[in-house]
């Protein structure tokens, strides 16, 4: 399978992952939510862990299987637990509180940042054609912003908007630190979803236990389903995230953006199962994204 299409089987898993949390997250506390849906996600690869480390002749399969790493691949992916728990902390409180097809799409400019990255400090180069589809894909998102003005979300004063761009910020900082990891260090994709998976829990684990404690007012939780469901969607869209910048060739500047896609998902289970409004211009700004995902398949 190509590195693009892992990267869009990648986007609908996440689109999916999105519509968990804003299911998990409505009228819920931010903290278990996140937590439990982490937890979900470590226990899953534990095992796997285990089994690889105990009896790894046995094991059935190699892309699941990890391998030992040294203590500065450790430390290397305790970092990027911690950046990618920050980012998740002020993405989950902007979801509870943003509508799923206005918060999407502020997500969905991560690619703006991780071009700019990728470009600049990796010497990656995409083609003209995949230039022009990744700023199309970038003015369909930023068309965005004027559509919220519809639903009264400002972008320049609305709270919840600054928590979704710093998460979007600090995201696209993890696609680049994920680059680094797969393909300059050379660390497994398995090894790099388990151990990361596995190390969130320590990462987040603070944040829960004061907020039982009450360090800060705390809404009331509640148990859904949704809630594991986020942690099963995110392995899925991740593990195939990861392979794909494995492949020879792969630019992360072309991948961040097809993930975002993504925000189809989000936005028909925003108009479908939450009856969000403004359906028609925003579906004008999804056949923009599409338009500039056809262009990013073209290599010269």
């Amino acid at each position: 399978m190509s590195w693009i299409l892992l990267s869009i089987c990648s986007a609908l898993f996440l689109g999916f992952y999105d519509l968990a949390k804003k299911h998990a997250l409505k009228d819920n506390a931010v903290f278990p939510v996140l937590f439990f849906g982490i937890v979900t996600s470590a226990c899953v690869w534990l095992p796997l862990v285990i089994w690889s480390t105990v009896s790894p002749g046995t094991f059935p399969s190699a892309e699941f299987q990890t391998t030992a790493i040294g203590a500065r691949a450790h430390g290397l992916l305790l970092l990027k637990s911690a950046i990618v728990a920050s980012s998740w902390i002020f993405g989950y409180f902007a979801i509870k509180h943003l509508p799923l097809s206005i918060a999407g799409p502020i997500r969905a400019t991560s690619p703006l940042w991780t071009i700019l990255l990728a470009v600049l400090l990796m010497g990656e180069s995409p083609s003209n054609w995949q230039w022009l589809g990744i700023s199309i894909v970038l003015a369909a998102f930023y068309a965005f912003s004027f559509v919220g003005k519809l639903e009264n979300i400002h972008f320049s004063r609305n709270k919840w908007v600054g928590y979704m761009l710093v998460a979007t910020v600090v995201g696209a900082c993890s696609a680049i630190y994920d680059k680094y990891l797969l393909q300059t260090v050379g660390l497994r994709p398995a090894d790099v979803q388990a151990w990361f998976s596995i190390y969130l829990v320590p990462a987040m684990a603070p944040f829960y236990l004061l907020w039982l404690k009450g360090a800060w007012p705390r809404s009331s939780f509640q148990w859904r389903w949704s809630i594991p469901l986020i942690g099963c969607c995110l392995l899925a869209a991740d593990f195939l995230y990861f392979t794909a910048i494995t492949h020879e060739g792969a630019l992360i500047s072309v991948i961040s953006p097809l993930r975002r896609t993504a925000v189809v998902i989000t936005f028909l289970g925003g108009i479908l199962l939450h009856s969000e409004k403004n359906f028609r211009p925003k579906a004008l700004c999804i056949v923009a994204l599409l338009i500039g995902i056809t262009l990013l398949k073209i290599k010269s």
